[in-house]
Parts: C-alpha cells; sequence; structure tokens
C-alpha cells in the first residue's frame, strides 16, 4: 500500500497502525537500553591495598550510582557537595609520621552561576581524592537515613548526621598534634639541630574531644591574669622547681603568681624595659615600636608588661625541658606561639618585626654559619634592632668572650651595627637598604640570597645561609608610626598576588569599612566588651580588619591573624599594620596547646578549604585549642553552614545560627557556638 492509500483509508485502520508502531519502538527502546554497557569512571590514582594512594595507570571502577534509584526532587534539594568523615586516629594511641603535604595543585576556572543566580569565575576543578569518600566510625556515633530530626540534618549536610564525639584518652589533655607526634620524632635521622621540635604531623587527625584537667576553672579575667592563673588549669610545678629563684613563677595556695621577672632581668620587666628604652631612645615602645618578638620567653613576662606601652608581642619557645612555658603565657592573656629555630623557616614573614629580643634564650646565633641569626634578619624591619641579653654580652670568662668575638664578627659582615652594649644587655641595628651588603668584599659569607629566592614563602621552607635582600623600593621599611599605621594601606600591599591591582588601596579600605560595621554590631548586640574574652584567633584573617575593628572598639582583647597557605599572602600587610599573625595550612593542626583560645572567628574558611580537606578535622582543631566556656562565630555560605553545624552539635558546643546581618535572602550565615 503506498503512502495515498493509508491516508485514504478508514479512521480505524490507520490508529490501530500507529498503536501497532509505538509498541514496536517501546520494545526496541527498551530491549537496547538493557543490554546498553554500564557507565564507568577513570581515575589516575589507585589503592595498592594498604590504604595508600598510588600514581599509576588509569583504573576502571563501576558507577556507584549502577543499580541505585534515586529521588530527584529530593537530590536536586541538596545538589551541594559535602565531604564525608575522614579517618582519624584512634584516641588512645599517638598518631603516626606524616610528611609535608605537597602544595595544592593548579586549579582550571570555569565560570558558573552562583547561589545568587550570577556568573562567577570563582569555582575550582580538582582531581578525585578516594580518601575524601572514607568513612571510619572510631567510635563515633553516625546515623544514616530514618525519619527523626538526625536524618532531617543528615540530609541536608550530604546525607549523614553525627550523633556525638567520643572523649579522647584522659593522657591527651595537653596534646599537640603535630608537635607530640613521637612515631615520627623516633624516625628522625638526626636531632642535633633541634628538629624534635619542630612540626611532623599524624597522617591523621583527632577524631575525640580532648579532655580538660581535673578541677579546670574559667580563666582569671585580664588584666589581673598578668599577675595570677588557676594551679588547676595549667597543673605544672616544675617551672617553679627550675626557675623559681629567677623570679618567674611560685606557687601561692590555688595560684600561680608572676612577679615579672625573667633569667637575665630577677628585678623585674618593666626596669629592664626601661633600660632599653633608655640605651636607644629611638626604639620608642608604642610609637616606633609596635610589633616585637620575643625568643625564649620563658613565661613571656617580657611582653605581658609590654602591653602597657601599646606594644603587642609575639612570645616564641619550643616544647623543651622547661615544661609548658607556652601554655603559662596564653594561660596568662599573652600572645604566644610554640616554635623553635632548628632547621626550618619561622611561620613569619620577612620585616615582620620592630624589634626582636632574646634573653638568654639558649640559641647559638654562629652555628651553621650563622644560619639562625640570618633568620632573625629575614623577619626584622629594615633599620630596627636586635636585643641580645646573655652572659656572652658581660662574662669574661674565656669561653664566653669566645662566643662574643664570634657573635661580633657575625652581625660585622650581616651589616649590623652594634649600636649599644651597657651592663648586660647588646642592641644591633639593621640596615635599611643593600648597599653595605653590595660593598662587602668579594667571597664574603653569609651572601645574599638569590634574587629569585622568595622571603615570604615559610610553609614547611628549609633555613637558607644567605642574607635576605631588601626590596629596593624601599617595602617593608615605609611604614607609619603607630597607630597611624593600622589605618594606612602599606607599600606592600601592591605585592599580593590578587587580580585586582589599582583598587587594591581601595579593598584595603573597604575591609576595613566591613568588619568595623560587623563588630560594632556584636558590641552591641552580643556585648563582647562584657563577656570577657582575651585571647582571640581569626582563622582567614585577609588584610587583618577584623583585627583592627577590634582595636577601634577597644576590646580588651589581642588576635592572632591566620593567613591560610591556600589563599594570597596578606601576612606583610598584616604586620605592616602593627598586628600579628602567622601563615597555616587548616588541614593541619595548629601549633598551640589545648584550651588556647576564647573566641574562634572563621569568615568564609569552611567553603574555601573544604574543596581540600574534611570539614570535621577543622571543627575537631577548634574543639581542641578553644577554652572551655569560649565561643566561637563562623561566618559562611549557608551551602556550608549546616554541615558545620552538625558538627558542631556532635561536638557538644550549643549553635545559634541566624541570618548574617544581609538580610534573609542573603547567600551568608552566621553560626554563633559556645562550648560549655
Amino acid at each position: 500500500m503506498d503512502a495515498g492509500h493509508v491516508l485514504t483509508a478508514p479512521l480505524q485502520v490507520r490508529i490501530a497502525g500507529f498503536a501497532l508502531l509505538a509498541l514496536t519502538f517501546f520494545y526496541l527502546g527498551k530491549h537496547w537500553s538493557d543490554g546498553y554497557q554500564k557507565l564507568i569512571f577513570f581515575s589516575s590514582t589507585q589503592n595498592d591495598g594498604g590504604g595508600a594512594v598510588a600514581r599509576g595507570s588509569p583504573t576502571v571502577a563501576l558507577s556507584p550510582n549502577f543499580n541505585k534509584s534515586f529521588d530527584v526532587p529530593a537530590l536536586i534539594d541538596r545538589n551541594d557537595t559535602q565531604s564525608a568523615p575522614d579517618k582519624f586516629l584512634d584516641s588512645g594511641q599517638p598518631p603516626s609520621a606524616a610528611s609535608p603535604p605537597p602544595p595544592p595543585p593548579a586549579v582550571k576556572r570555569y565560570g558558573i552561576v552562583d547561589s545568587n543566580g550570577t556568573m562567577s569565575d570563582d569555582f575550582e576543578v580538582g582531581e578525585f581524592d578516594p580518601e575524601s569518600v572514607e568513612r571510619l566510625n572510631n567510635d563515633t556515633d553516625t546515623q544514616e537515613g530514618g525519619d527523626g530530626d538526625g536524618d532531617r540534618d543528615g540530609e541536608e549536610s550530604g546525607g549523614f548526621s553525627i550523633s556525638k564525639f567520643p572523649m579522647c584518652h584522659l593522657n591527651s589533655k595537653e596534646y599537640i598534634p603535630c608537635l607530640d607526634n613521637e612515631v615520627a620524632i623516633k624516625k628522625l635521622v638526626s636531632t642535633e639541630k633541634g628538629e624534635r621540635f619542630e612540626r611532623h604531623c599524624p597522617d591523621k587527625g583527632l577524631n575525640c574531644l580532648v579532655p580538660q584537667p581535673k578541677g579546670y576553672r574559667k580563666p582569671i579575667p585580664w588584666p589581673k591574669s598578668r599577675d595570677e592563673v588557676w594551679f588547676s588549669n595549667v597543673p605544672h610545678p616544675k617551672l617553679v622547681k627550675d626557675k623559681g629563684g629567677q623570679n618567674w613563677i611560685t606557687v601561692v595556695k590555688d595560684k600561680f603568681k608572676f612577679p615579672g621577672g625573667g633569667t637575665q632581668f630577677i628585678h623585674g620587666a618593666d626596669e629592664y624595659i626601661d633600660q632599653i628604652s633608655q640605651m636607644i631612645p629611638e626604639i620608642a615602645f608604642g610609637f616606633n615600636t609596635r610589633v616585637v618578638l620575643d625568643i625564649g620567653c620563658g613565661v613571656a613576662s617580657f611582653g605581658a608588661y609590654l602591653f602597657s606601652r601599646n606594644v603587642t608581642t609575639l612570645s616564641i619557645a619550643p616544647k623543651d625541658v622547661h615544661e609548658n612555658q607556652i601554655q603559662f603565657a596564653l594561660e596568662r592573656g599573652v600572645p604566644a606561639m610554640v616554635a623553635a629555630f632548628a632547621t626550618r623557616r619561622l611561620l613569619y614573614p620577612s620585616q615582620a618585626f620592630d624589634l626582636i629580643h632574646c634573653s638568654r634564650c639558649r640559641v647559638n646565633w654562629t652555628r651553621d654559619d650563622g644560619i639562625l641569626l640570618l633568620e632573625v634578619d629575614r623577619m626584622l624591619r629594615a633599620g630596627r634592632y636586635f636585643v641580645w641579653a646573655a652572659q656572652p654580652v658581660y662574662k669574661h670568662e674565656e669561653a664566653l668572650e669566645v662566643q662574643w668575638k664570634e657573635m661580633l664578627d657575625l652581625t660585622t659582615r650581616l651589616c649590623w651595627k652594634l649600636v649599644k652594649r651597657e651592663k648586660y644587655v647588646a642592641i644591633w641595628q639593621k640596615p635599611v637598604n643593600n648597599s653595605c651588603y653590595l660593598s662587602r668584599a668579594q667571597g664574603t659569607k653569609p651572601p645574599l640570597c638569590d634574587p629569585e629566592d622568595n622571603p615570604d614563602s615559610v610553609w614547611y621552607v628549609d633555613l637558607k645561609a644567605c642574607i635576605t635582600r631588601l626590596p629596593q623600593n624601599g617595602y617593608g621599611a615605609n611604614v607609619s608610626s603607630w597607630p597611624e599605621r593600622l589605618v594606612t594601606p602599606p607599600d606592600r600591599l601592591q605585592t599580593v598576588q590578587i587580580d585586582a591591582y589599582t583598587s587594591r588601596n581601595e579593598l584595603f579600605k573597604a575591609e576595613m569599612r566591613f568588619w568595623k560595621e560587623v563588630i560594632s554590631g556584636y558590641v552591641r548586640a552580643f556585648h563582647w566588651k562584657e563577656i570577657g574574652m582575651r585571647n582571640v584567633l581569626d582563622m582567614r584573617a585577609g588584610y587583618g580588619g577584623f583585627a583592627a575593628a577590634m582595636l577601634d572598639q577597644q576590646i580588651d582583647a589581642w588576635v592572632l591573624n591566620v593567613v591560610p597557605v591556600s589563599g594570597p599572602n596578606t601576612l606583610p600587610v598584616i604586620y605592616d599594620r602593627g598586628l600579628i599573625g602567622v601563615t597555616h595550612d587548616w588541614c593541619e593542626p595548629f601549633d598551640t596547646y589545648p584550651r588556647t583560645y576564647d573566641l574562634l572567628h572563621a569568615s568564609g574558611l569552611f567553603s574555601v578549604e573544604r574543596r581540600r580537606c574534611n570539614v570535621s578535622s577543622i571543627m575537631l582543631e577548634m574543639d581542641r585549642i578553644l577554652r572551655p566556656g569560649g565561643g566561637a562565630y563562623i561566618r559562611d555560605t549557608l551551602a556550608v553552614m549546616k554541615e558545620v553545624e552538625a558538627i558542631a552539635k556532635a561536638m557538644g558546643w550549643a549553635t545559634d545560627l541566624r541570618d548574617s546581618g544581609e538580610g534573609p535572602r542573603a547567600s551568608y550565615g552566621l553560626m554563633r557556638c559556645d562550648k560549655h
């Protein structure tokens, strides 16, 4: 029958023909779809069977969606990708060693519509990481599915919810993961240069909550805490026995008392600071000198007494035989970190400090061609001062006189000028430019560093026996005096590697205005001036606008600004403003004791870092370093906030999720957390 006959056929025949044709296509489609090859995935990583991921030839695996049915509307509602909890350490065993992580891989950016419906370039595509989808319960209660509230939280945070985290073993009350890794330390080839005091991070972070000491009490508020703290909060009398005769620390009933002395200034820090000021009036504490580094700080009385002179001092010491000295400093409310001069650069930028101080700090400055003093030189601002109070300065014993001559020889080759030597204190000044370095005799050691060396690159970077070049344009030296420098865009703002160039000063000022408005709101709504916080950590500090706003509001607290390695290095700008900070990778634990901070502030941290590491590992680290009774303020996208809230509740934190201030339709939210 030709086409003309079909069209003229009776209606019933035409309907029957079309029905038969439709059934035929339906049968053929179903048959071929059932027999079609299943979807497969290719990956450039493979598992060696022991849990390690090895690079090699691509592997093939069936799609995880094979043989599953899906509720498409439900999937659309929870379309935010969430990381599942990673494997963690057993709470009763010490962690194993791990090599420093490689830098994050270069990413390819694509335009994509963000949550507000606008095009954005802030989208990263990385390699598939099998570790990110592993889950090991390790005694942590979890729930999947169900109809209760826990299930609802699980749906909004990636298909799971956490009921609670267990407590760690009692012997972990003062556990610092990357500094207490005994397994890794025992494997070190050598420890003669202090390698054991450096970072050796475990493969996995804690999956439990670090307990507090028996009888722990709410810390004594500042400024009273400068002079006394509760014995039960840092129950370690060894330092009293070792240093009791040097006016460091004493025990009186249920408190430690701090008379304000030190090994080299037993008559008190105030008198000692006055002596330095009289020796070099140009130091001008609180005006020309705003940011100080105290090396081998003891219980940090030097820094504690400089606070009254508008000086912020970062006190550092290794976790060595002087048991818990940094923990005492932090309990007093003084900025401090565990750090050691050993084989790697310290985590601070070049030209960071206006004055660097060492009083009997037990550092051999002249070893290995002066490599440790060269690290001081890198961090010391051009034209500023190094203060050394030690026996070689004033004692006339033969061995000590040899040490003094070696120090003089080294500092001369570094072009440092000995500006004053009085009683038991010697003070050197660093040059303001490279002219002296370039005029030295050929072959003089140490040489100048390679022009391509970045003196602000510090994360797992080895020390170098060379002199850090000063910028030809004077960047770093041309800072205003305090307090003008806090609000003045510094020269080194132009060196930050971000897309903007001509608008950098405007970005700096905009960030400052933003945080000024936010902090003033916190003061009004949350009574920040009355809650008694002292030690504050800003986990993603930017240009330091949060810390600057705290000072503007005259909140009696200090802020340690953390610049994550995953973003642009703004740390030089923070120091040029007269603030303090440190470089850190939040995929690893932080170098401080448990119960260090009264307030943790994280703005936009999790939405960035969850691309690189597990959210729960960061949250558990926050719990470790947060004091009982302290709080956390988290500002982030609503897409990540539900997961953060679920983890916070699993840690026992009280949470309060609310609008960030931009209105109910904003893509950001604010969560207040309290650690009971």
